[in-house]
């Protein structure tokens, strides 16, 4: 396994994205992104890369987060995949996790609790 993590990141707001990628900067600075904004670009680019994490918001155009989760679990089942969202509904969430989401990050991100997800995920990584 290479030291740089590849972690891809799918929120179709790009503010979003790229707070949730600075959070993450800060935790490991060796990670490489992949970027997606909408659920179907979330599973085709986790086909063409195969991340590490994937970071992917619950309502996103095209497919939602739930639809994309289990759009990358049929490509890989043991994909780590974390919700964020601000829709955090105890269905919405529910069916995340049925789906294959392996944690939940509520929005407005709280960077610890995101640290927290990396450690438990990563470990030292």
């Amino acid at each position: 396994m290479s030291d740089t993590l590849t972690i891809l990141v799918s929120d179709d707001s790009i503010l979003a994205r790229k707070q949730l990628k600075d959070v993450i900067l800060r935790h490991s600075p060796d990670v490489t992104f992949v970027e997606a904004s909408n659920g179907q670009e979330a599973i085709d680019l986790y086909q063409e890369t195969h991340p590490d994490m994937v970071f992917l918001d619950i309502v996103m155009p095209k497919k939602d987060g739930i639809e994309a989760t289990k759009g990358i679990i049929a490509i890989d089942d043991k994909a780590d995949i974390i919700i964020v969202s601000s829709v955090g509904t105890k269905m919405q969430l529910k069916a995340a996790i049925e789906a294959g989401a392996r944690d939940f990050i509520q929005k407005p991100m709280n960077p610890s609790q995101v640290e927290s997800v990396l450690e438990s995920h990563l470990g030292g990584r």
